[in-house]
């Protein structure tokens, strides 16, 4: 129970630690920044239910008004602004990532977790993002849509790195991913 608290806490503490690193500011009020390499890797790593926890606990935090979103943001005004979809689609997009890596038993690790984090931290956060821009930046859907187009590149990055991050953890300490199950046996996709 202790290693599960302290996992979640660590997650929590490395996305407000990527609120650190400068972000890109884009025109339309929403950075580019590294946290949501951390929210990826909270689910690949921890799993559905303790990612989403991790994550959680950092929106919880952020909506107390400790300032850990990039640049130094905080507070419930957040949720007001056209980043507040993709905050709020933070623990989403972690509990997504965590139950593809735990359910779609696809080999190597860093491969699954890389199929993960693109379904969660982008497809989902994506939709969730994009009805935040249009509610709080009063901008049609299609029109938000678009406006997101510009972060495909970098976060396609971040989940190839969550993979090659995942990777070298199942390589070296498999017991420490959640999910991590026996070697692989029948069903399991070998690529």
């Amino acid at each position: 129970m202790e290693r599960n608290i302290a996992h979640i806490a660590l997650f929590a503490a490395l996305i407000a630690a990527l609120g650190l690193v400068p972000p890109i500011a884009l025109g339309f009020g929403v950075p580019i920044s590294a946290q949501p390499l951390g929210v990826m890797l909270a689910g690949a790593v921890l799993g559905a239910r303790r990612g989403a926890a991790a994550v959680g606990l950092f929106v919880l935090l952020v909506a107390l008004g400790l300032p850990l979103l990039v640049g130094g943001r905080g507070g419930l005004g957040v949720f007001a602004t056209p980043t507040a979809g993709f905050v709020l689609g933070f623990p989403v997009a972690a509990f997504v990532t965590g139950l593809f890596v735990e359910h779609v038993r696809i080999r190597p690790a860093g491969l699954a977790a890389g199929l993960g984090s693109v379904l969660g931290g982008i497809v989902v956060l994506y939709a969730m993002g994009i009805v935040g821009i249009a509610i709080n930046a009063d901008k049609a859907s299609a029109e938000s849509a678009v406006l997101v187009l510009v972060f495909v590149p970098g976060d396609l990055l971040k989940a190839a790195i969550t993979g090659m991050l995942v990777q070298a953890i199942a390589r070296t300490r498999p017991q420490t991913l959640a999910w991590h199950h026996a070697p692989a046996g029948q069903g399991d996709i070998r690529l």
